[in-house]
């Protein structure tokens, strides 16, 4: 096939289901093995001169990584036309949101005592705070409606358009991560790059479908 037609080839599935059952018992393995480094360093008392300062960015660093790979594997399926990875978004994009919460947590409980008061004023006067805050009340409503259920009660389109959100998450975690990390890291900008990039795929393939419509509509009309 030709044209407009052939800019993106139906996915390929390369995959057997015991070999993605497989796989998803290796992603969680992976995305367990941060919590069990830390329990390593906590158990050999090698969590640094300022322990929670250690834990939270730990926390925070795994969350956005796992965040982005999770937003990942969409454009991975436009640009290669392959799709069997699309079943670890929901597994990936949980245990973002796991690791948030945790992240969140440690700054709750750990760092403020539930100090309701201070955290109020931390979150208006400190931008990056706000940002982070921001970014998990987004990613909330996803996590909530992430079962096979939710899915039917809501309908695939409108529980597509939801999940985008997924993207304006990544969007705030980034900002929150720039305006926190201290002179000298450079991670972050490589965090910002990625989100960027993958955000470019998923623009781009929507004008190209877009542009599809387009030229496709007179034809149609004949």
């Amino acid at each position: 096939m030709t044209g407009w037609g052939a800019i993106r080839a139906p996915p390929r599935d390369l995959v057997s289901r015991r070999t993605l059952r497989s796989i998803k018992v290796g992603v969680w393995g992976l995305c367990l093995l941060p919590l069990a480094f830390l329990g390593l360093w906590a158990w050999r008392g090698d969590l640094t001169a300022n322990p929670i300062s250690f834990i939270t960015n730990w926390l925070g660093d795994w969350a956005i990584r796992i965040l982005l790979a999770s937003l990942a594997l969409t454009p991975l399926r436009l640009v290669t036309g392959i799709a069997w990875q699309m079943p670890l978004r929901r597994l990936l994009g949980l245990f973002a949101f796991f690791y948030v919460c945790l992240h969140f947590t440690v700054w709750l409980a750990i760092d403020h005592f539930f100090d309701w008061h201070e955290m109020g004023t931390d979150i208006a006067k400190r931008p990056y705070i706000t940002m982070g805050m921001a970014a998990l009340l987004c990613l909330v409503p996803l996590a909530a409606t992430s079962t096979s259920r939710m899915i039917r009660r809501l309908g695939a389109p409108a529980w597509r358009r939801l999940h985008r959100r997924a993207y304006a998450a990544g969007v705030l975690a980034c900002v929150h991560f720039l305006w926190l990390a201290k002179v000298g890291r450079t991670d972050q900008y490589v965090y910002a790059a990625i989100l960027a990039a993958l955000l470019g795929i998923r623009l781009w393939y929507a004008a190209l479908r877009r542009l599809r419509s387009w030229v496709a509509r007179p034809g149609e009309i004949a």
